[in-house]
């Protein structure tokens, strides 16, 4: 019962009538805000989260009573044992007519303190997420894998949401994801999307994965690709005809197959590659920078690496080191490399070049491209 659970929440005021807990004119200014995350401690005032920035809130330190008030609203008998023993509790809770919200209370220093997490109706589009319009042309697959990586926090998520919702929108079809914890809420337009959450919806990844095909699906999300069992599941449903998506904790595209060939023994890995090299249909890695536009905050920088048959061949003959090469001589095809991106948003004026050049895979290439010069085989020629 650690994992998340929802449950009804059975509050009711002085006539008999059910009340609203505490909690929700809170999630309400959240909302409004459009920020992703409320803390509440003992003794603070509640902090909120705007794009990526944690500030106090214009609201007065709240206690401990206070606090530990809120959270029992939103908690089962059973629930409230289980806080009782462990210290820490998962929950769900929506918010009638808007948001959902992921919930985190925990003990510290003997008083409880809660974490909220917003999960999103509001799905935006590659335009408003300053995205390629490659991304979208990626999601007309049918069959294949496509994986998305990058650190915790840079925005894979959110970008896969953005695919996911592009299909939603065109295309008669099932989507089915798997999710550890769900971070938008989808509405159904041309396809059918449903959702399960690990701890609320199944027990486990294990369980989701084994009952997957069952559930006829067309599109799937399986999450974090974190252990081998997982990516052979990916994998499989891939072979089998469906489109499928996943996240990687890589930095590069050729990192990414590295990640994933690190999953199996010695032994497995010619296969894997064979299979890799047939099923993939794109990597996208992400890094996240802040904007000089402060409307925007923090802004994008993409590699994207499509499986045409040069990439297919240097995974076969495990030259993942190479493939930075291939993406950057099919520029017409739609791949991007890292530097290149900088340098647009660079020239956009969207970034400044120090934060451009703590992220490249190679500053002095960046510098090199900035001062209107390119390397090609080694060689310098003029742009």
């Amino acid at each position: 019962m650690g994992a998340l659970e929802r449950q009804p929440i059975d509050q009711h005021d002085q006539h008999g009538r059910r009340s609203e807990p505490t909690l929700n004119k809170f999630f309400k200014a959240l909302v409004k805000t459009a920020a992703s995350d409320l803390h509440f401690k003992a003794g603070s005032p509640p902090h909120i989260r705007i794009r990526g920035s944690l500030s106090p809130a214009n609201s007065p330190a709240l206690d401990g009573e206070q606090i530990e008030k809120m959270a029992l609203e939103l908690l089962t008998e059973k629930q409230k044992v289980y806080l009782e023993i462990h210290g820490s509790i998962d929950v769900a809770h929506d918010l009638p007519g808007s948001d959902r919200f992921r919930i985190n209370i925990y003990r510290q220093r003997g008083e409880l303190s809660i974490a909220a997490r917003r999960v999103s109706r509001d799905i935006p589009d590659f335009e408003k997420l300053h995205l390629p319009a490659v991304l979208g042309e990626i999601t007309q697959h049918h069959q294949g894998l496509v994986l998305l990586a990058g650190i915790t926090g840079c925005g894979k998520s959110t970008t896969i949401a953005s695919m996911l919702e592009y299909i939603n929108r065109g295309r008669a079809c099932h989507i089915v994801t798997i999710e550890d914890p769900i971070e938008f809420i989808y509405t159904d337009k041309k396809a059918l999307v449903n959702q399960r959450e690990i701890g609320i919806d199944v027990e486990n990844f294990e369980s989701a994965l084994k009952y997957l095909m069952r559930e006829d699906p067309d599109v799937i999300l399986i999450g974090e690709m974190r252990d081998r069992e997982t990516f052979q599941a990916a994998l499989q449903a891939a072979e089998t005809g469906h489109l499928v998506f996943g996240t990687v904790h890589a930095s590069t595209s050729g990192q990414t197959i590295g990640r994933i060939l690190d999953l199996f023994d010695p032994e497995s890995r010619d296969l894997v590659r064979q299979s890799l090299a047939y099923n993939l249909q794109a990597i996208v890695c992400q890094k996240l920078l802040p904007c000089l536009d402060k409307r925007i905050g923090r802004i994008p920088v993409v590699e994207v690496m499509l499986a045409n048959p040069s990439v297919q061949k240097f995974i076969t003959e495990g030259r993942e080191s190479d493939l930075i090469d291939v993406i950057r001589g099919s520029e017409g095809e739609g791949m991007v490399d890292f530097n290149k991106s900088l340098l647009a948003l660079i020239e956009k004026e969207m970034i400044d070049p120090h934060s451009a050049y703590s992220v490249s895979p190679n500053p002095e290439e960046l510098k090199m491209l900035m001062k209107g010069i390119s390397t090609s085989h080694g060689g310098l020629i003029g742009r």
